[in-house]
């Protein structure tokens, strides 16, 4: 007689591997690294904040995995966002009216990324590769690959670079986004069509949801995360430049997958990814304590990605 406890474990075991991760790379780092700052206040802070931008992303793309897309243009997003919020704030000094445009900015590039995905009926891989491309050089003619300073202290303040107490605004923000992305995911409506959309699209079309026009809102959502996470650079770093994000994808997606969510959609965990994000941080922080150069932390950032894309997959052909 076959026992229910392996039928359990294969279900469910995948829900809790990031928080697994999560303390084992804590404990790892706190033995390994006892001479050093890691467990410092300071330190874990930092990599709250230096997370920040990558959570965001990641809350983004978690609603485009779950409903079977990817968005690929996210680095692009975040450049041409940072760089628009920084020139109508060195135009105009209106912190509404720059806002408003880096935020459009991932409107308009999100939904050209969902309708040509689902009119077309192109794989979203190939047209965010495609548009990345675009967005990037579009980014470098604005501004003829110069920075943009922003000498605004309140928008700087509030967006990046400033901190209420010992908490930095970065680490508010992402707590305020995660908690509106786990809300719109696990208890609405649309949460449910972009679940039921990324577990079998067929049956979700029959069933009367607009599978159409669900991804091109979780395009539209990961593209709107991507710029809201350019405009935090930009307040960080006090300036934007064309090179902002364009690392982060790998990071983004990794953060993503070892949170939980399924690399061929029909599930998702915002809450998991911010964890994969701070996962991810943390093993960046620890290996550059230990001394390890950039080059060595991209090389464990994609063995990650193929673990945890492969734990993805194989679960997706077991179900």
């Amino acid at each position: 007689m076959q026992s229910k406890i392996p039928d359990f474990l294969k279900k469910d075991y995948r829900k809790y591997v990031v928080y697994v991760s999560f303390f084992l790379i804590l404990i790892f780092f706190s033995i390994t690294l006892t001479g050093k700052i890691f467990l410092s206040a300071s330190n874990l802070m930092n990599i709250l904040r230096q997370t920040a931008m990558v959570s965001i992303m990641a809350i983004g793309m978690t609603f485009a995995l779950t409903a079977g897309e990817i968005d690929l243009s996210i680095g692009s997003i975040v450049a041409l966002s940072a760089l628009v919020t920084g020139v109508m704030l060195e135009k105009f000094n209106n912190i509404p009216l720059a806002l408003l445009a880096g935020l459009g900015t991932g409107i308009v590039a999100g939904f050209i990324n969902g309708f040509i995905t689902t009119k077309a009926r192109i794989p979203a891989f190939l047209v965010t590769l495609g548009t990345s491309g675009i967005l990037s050089g579009l980014g470098r003619s604005i501004t003829n690959l110069e920075s943009v300073p922003i000498i605004n202290s309140v928008f700087n303040f509030t967006f990046g670079s400033g901190n209420i107490g010992p908490i930095s605004t970065l680490f508010i923000w992402t707590i305020i986004i995660m908690i509106i992305g786990h809300l719109l995911l696990k208890n609405t409506p649309f949460g449910r069509a972009v679940l039921a959309t990324g577990g079998n699209r067929s049956a979700a079309k029959y069933s009367g949801i607009r599978t159409d026009h669900i991804r091109i809102a979780v395009l539209m959502i990961s593209a709107v995360s991507a710029s809201f996470a350019g405009i935090l650079y930009a307040g960080r770093l006090h300036g934007a430049r064309y090179t902002l994000g364009e690392s982060d994808l790998m990071t983004v997606i990794a953060a993503v997958i070892i949170g939980g969510t399924s690399f061929s959609g029909g599930r998702g965990s915002v809450v998991g990814a911010i964890i994969g994000s701070i996962v991810m941080g943390m093993m960046n922080n620890g290996l550059l304590l230990m001394g390890l150069d950039v080059s060595e932390q991209m090389i464990a950032r994609g063995i990650i990605i193929i673990i945890a894309v492969s734990l993805s997959l194989r679960e997706k052909a077991e179900s």
